[in-house]
């Protein structure tokens, strides 16, 4: 692909290698139509194949506790990364069925890359960034050639490779234990397969147990502080520090009138219906 943001300085043209979408021509899928119930359940692949036809594409014939996650990581020069992603193994209570997809955009020779060991694997293989190796794809990115969020995480959207749901995470993360099946339970209890969860994260002091790895708190971050901010001879949204208290809906997600890019989790099928645009360089709030 040519890189949008040369193309969009009229300067000469850079090619990039990409990874290729997990299906071609999704509008194949969608038909540019509203997914339908059906169609949706059918999409999502299953960490144990189907006993007759050996298929891991079983969707929503699939148990929940097998279920694959796949996780999207948009890093630009994060030196938490690694550690981000070694949380989501370790704390993961199924580590076998999440998969975590990383654009690393780094400069080669000062920054640690998102999938280096602090230790070599030969002398300690029990690190998570070893363990899981398999389960780590890192599609790394000169960093003079970062444009903005947008286009990381588009690259990110094209590293999906059909999993039953999708999470996305900013690069600096901590996890609690059993994750997967907390925000899968979670995901599960709106009974809507177009539900996308999302809220501004909670700051790390305070909020998880060093012993159990468990959260703390019984308060919930939610969207609603926001006004039009003047800038730029435009008028455009900004959202104010969030506030976090006791929810009053209990058992199950909230409604907010926000999304949020460094938490989101839904179905696979939010990356085939709705993927990142390849031409919005430099677009960031927050």
């Amino acid at each position: 692909v040519v890189h949008p943001g040369h193309k969009a300085k009229h300067h000469s043209d850079v090619i990039m290698s990409v990874p290729r979408f997990w299906i071609d021509d999704p509008v194949s899928i969608h038909q540019n139509k509203l997914m339908s119930r059906d169609l949706a359940m059918r999409i999502g692949s299953c960490n144990e194949p189907d006993p007759l036809t050996n298929s891991r594409s079983r969707g929503d014939a699939c148990p929940p506790s097998e279920r694959t996650i796949y996780v999207a990581i948009a890093s630009y020069r994060d030196y938490q990364c690694r550690d981000t992603v070694t949380s989501i193994f370790s704390r993961a209570k199924n580590p076998q069925r999440v998969r975590v997809g990383v654009v690393d955009q780094i400069v080669e020779g000062e920054d640690g890359p998102c999938d280096a060991p602090y230790a070599p694997c030969s002398s300690d293989p029990n690190q998570m960034l070893c363990r899981w190796k398999d389960r780590l794809d890192v599609f790394q990115v000169d960093a003079p050639l970062a444009i903005g969020p947008v286009f990381a995480r588009h690259l990110g959207h094209r590293m999906y490779r059909g999993e039953y749901y999708y999470m996305q995470s900013d690069a600096h993360v901590t996890f609690t234990q059993d994750w997967d099946e907390d925000i899968v339970s979670q995901q599960e209890a709106t009974g809507d397969e177009m539900a996308v969860l999302s809220t501004y994260l909670t700051d790390i002091e305070g909020s998880i147990d060093p012993a159990t790895g468990r959260s703390l708190r019984d308060t919930r971050p939610i969207m609603c502080n926001t006004d039009y901010e003047d800038g730029q001879g435009n008028k455009y949204l900004r959202h104010g520090s969030q506030p976090e208290a006791v929810p009053t809906v209990r058992g199950m997600p909230q409604l907010q009138p926000y999304w949020a890019a460094g938490y989101s989790f839904s179905r696979g099928h939010f990356v085939v219906n709705v993927p990142y645009d390849f031409y919005q360089p430099m677009i960031f709030q927050g």
